[in-house]
This record gives C-alpha cells, structure tokens and sequence, in this order.
C-alpha cells in the first residue's frame, strides 16, 4: 500500500503513472474521471499536488507532492518517519489542531 496522504492508501500494483496535476491534459484527465464517476479525491480540501492514475483508470487526487510519493514508492510504499516529509510534519499539525 501506498500513501497518498492523511492516512489513504492506494495499491501499489494498481498503480500505473503518478503526474502532475497542472498540464491541459492532466486537466483534461482530472475532469473526464469526474464525469466518469472515476475520480477519488484523498486531498482534504488541500490544493490538488500529484494525481495517481490507476489500472481501472481510477484517478486519485493527492495533496502530496510527485517527487514524495516517487519517493515512497521506492521506500516500499512508507512515509519517512523521522519526520523529515513536510506533507507528514503538516498532517502531524492539523491532528494537534
């Protein structure tokens, strides 16, 4: 498993591509899925930062950055949990708040 951010989870070998959000077909992409009934939204009302497009052509908004989730790919799907990712020290915060 995968996460994407405040505590979701997507499968890793469900996992096709993880883009951008910001480029027209991205944008493109973003609203046929919503018209498809397709589109999971794990951002918490946070700026939509990295899309997780699945093998059921599923797609997974994140508010964690590309580069973080690549990263917690290669790691095995885990968050560093030295607390060093800004996305995790910002959850940590909001679940003082």
């Amino acid at each position: 498993m995968l996460n994407v951010g405040f505590g979701n989870m997507v499968v890793i070998d469900r996992i096709v591509a993880i883009v951008s959000p910001e480029s027209a077909p991205m944008k493109r992409l973003k609203e046929d899925a919503k018209n498809a009934k397709k589109l999971i939204d794990a951002t918490h009302g946070r700026r939509t930062r990295s899309l997780v497009i699945t093998d059921s052509d599923h797609l997974v908004l994140s508010a964690v950055q590309v580069e973080t989730i690549s990263n917690r790919l290669t790691n095995g799907g885990a968050a560093k949990s030295d607390g060093s990712d800004a996305t995790e020290q910002l959850e940590q915060s909001e679940q003082i708040d």
